[in-house]
């Protein structure tokens, strides 16, 4: 076995070489900071058209440090050291923080930042589409305190929707937009209490097929809370966990086709084959439920089965542009989330590189001048990464020294808590003995939990597009759909949308619309 003082001397000798020549140089950095500032000053010229389009990018789970990190991963994959790379993210011009925190939680959860960041106001952690009046668990206070998201304001408003999920499509972030529910981890009747089934409250399986019928496009996992209890699936034929859930007896599948209008051409496909064989220009309504519970991790996935995010995201769009009044889509990376609560770090990343290039994706569909993009997260996670480590350090490698407490290596990303914390004969695992480079390793933690847990701290908002520039500063988080729908002229604040639609779509720097803006005090 190589010493690991060796290999941390080999890694100080690569990484004094990885320093780009060009980087020697100070003329490199003065031209890229002046070229910055040129970017800079032409936003100056704000974008004040109606948002045509909205789309929101949510990785669950996505910090800065996960954001941080990916970026290096991100310039690894493509041979570089990494922390020079720029994420499509990093492209947007308008950034600001999101204060995360529920109602009744310091730390939050996905549901009550969900209904924030979709539906307009915070709630108590566990709850989805409802005010913080509703008791997590409690269906009987649920009636009268429903709150309704941007997808069901922009579908009044005659826009197309749509969601895209790595999760199961009734899963927190998702069930946000169009469920009330008191409980977020009400996916089928079969998970509800016979209290809360007796009071009249219906799960969020059968809430996302009535509540908001002509939703365009729905893509995600989650098969099994559609189908009759013990149905077996027709993937996993084989796996009793896979088999449907519902107890009373609805194939919600059927459900679905029959709400749909009989000149209108609706489409139900289980596999990544089926739906790249579609033709988005012909498809009217789409639902994709690619596995019995959550998509597999993008490490893990299989290529004949499952579709990646990027091919969900633009089957979606293709779908939903032929909309001439616009669109909305909810895509989510919600797998991000659960790579953390494994500390499979690894995983985590490589989701978030992957919605990476879904953003991009999408960015090249789409045009700022008419298109509304936010990208930001839910919460964070206990993730961190440093160590004092040297320039292009594998982000998944070792700090260049070992602790100067029990001598023994350690991993540059760590987790605050989590399934890492290991303790052989007393003492902290040593690492060196293990491949901490697997997809699955679970990096160290300082607390020992089943399961990581979420993290505190403001999470980064990245915008592009029509008002992108009202994102800015620290926000509360329920902020955020206010300013999608004042772009987009839907929902309730719409008194500056009679102006400009009396002289037509607004150019950018409009008077009508920036005389729009004075109620609001955001001019400066």
């Amino acid at each position: 076995m190589i010493s690991p003082f060796l290999l941390l001397a080999f890694g100080t000798c690569l990484a004094s070489s990885l320093v780009p020549e060009k980087e020697k140089d100070p003329k490199y950095w003065r031209d890229q900071a002046q070229q910055t500032l040129r970017n800079a000053l032409r936003l100056q010229n704000l974008n004040t058209n109606v948002a045509k389009n909205v789309i929101l990018f949510l990785g669950d789970g996505m910090g800065v440090s996960t954001v941080t990190a990916a970026r290096i991963l991100k310039g690894q994959l493509h041979h570089s050291p990494g922390e020079e790379t720029r994420l499509e993210m990093d492209k947007f011009p308008y950034v600001a923080l999101s204060k995360t925190y529920n109602t009744d939680a310091q730390v939050p959860d996905s549901a009550g930042t969900g209904t924030a960041y979709l539906c307009g106001v915070k709630a108590n952690e566990g709850t989805l589409g409802v005010s913080a009046a509703v008791q997590r668990g409690q269906c009987n206070t649920t009636q009268g305190n429903e709150v309704t998201s941007i997808l069901r304001w922009a579908k009044e408003a005659g826009k197309s929707v749509g969601i895209v999920t790595t999760t199961r499509v009734n899963h927190a972030t998702p069930s946000a937009a169009y469920a009330h529910s008191a409980d977020r981890d009400w996916y089928s009747d079969n998970e509800m209490p016979p209290e809360a089934l007796s009071q009249g409250c219906k799960d969020i399986a059968y809430q996302l097929m009535h509540n908001i019928k002509d939703i365009e496009v729905i893509m995600g996992g989650g098969r099994k809370y559609m189908f009759p209890k013990n149905r077996t699936d027709v993937e996993h034929k084989m796996d009793e966990k896979s088999r449907g859930t519902r107890l009373d007896g609805l194939n919600l599948i059927d459900i679905w086709k029959s709400f749909k209008p009989r000149h209108k051409h609706s489409h139900y496909v289980w596999n990544r084959t089926e739906l790249l064989a579609l033709d988005p220009h012909t498809v009217d309504y789409l639902l994709g439920l690619f596995e019995p519970g959550d998509l597999q991790y993008e490490l893990n996935r299989n290529n004949v089965t499952d579709p990646s995010l990027s091919e969900m995201v633009e089957t979606a769009i293709k779908i939903l542009s032929k909309n001439p009044k616009g669109f909305f889509l909810l895509v989510e990376g919600g797998r991000i989330d659960h790579g953390h609560h494994e500390s499979k770090a690894k995983q985590a990343l490589h989701e978030t590189v992957e919605m990476d290039q879904a953003i991009g994706l999408a960015g090249s569909m789409t045009s700022p001048e008419d298109t509304l993009t936010v990208i930001t997260a839910d919460h964070s996670h206990v993730f961190t990464f440093g160590g004092y480590t040297h320039r292009g350090n594998s982000i998944f490698g070792l700090a260049p020294m070992v602790s100067d407490m029990d001598r023994k290596p350690f991993t540059a990303i760590l987790y605050g808590n989590g399934p890492g914390f290991r303790v052989m004969g007393s003492e902290r695992e040593n690492i060196s003995v293990v491949d901490y480079a697997h997809k699955n390793y679970q990096a160290q933690s300082a607390v020992p939990l089943h399961q990581e847990t979420h993290g505190g701290e403001d999470v980064a908002v990245f915008a592009k597009g029509p008002m992108a520039h009202l994102l800015h500063g620290v926000h509360e988080q329920n902020y955020i759909p206010h300013v999608m729908a004042y772009a987009a002229c839907i929902g309730a604040n719409r008194d500056h949308c009679a102006s400009a639609s009396s002289a037509g779509s607004p150019s950018p720097g409009s008077p009508l619309l920036l005389l729009a803006l004075l109620p609001l005090g955001i001019l400066f």
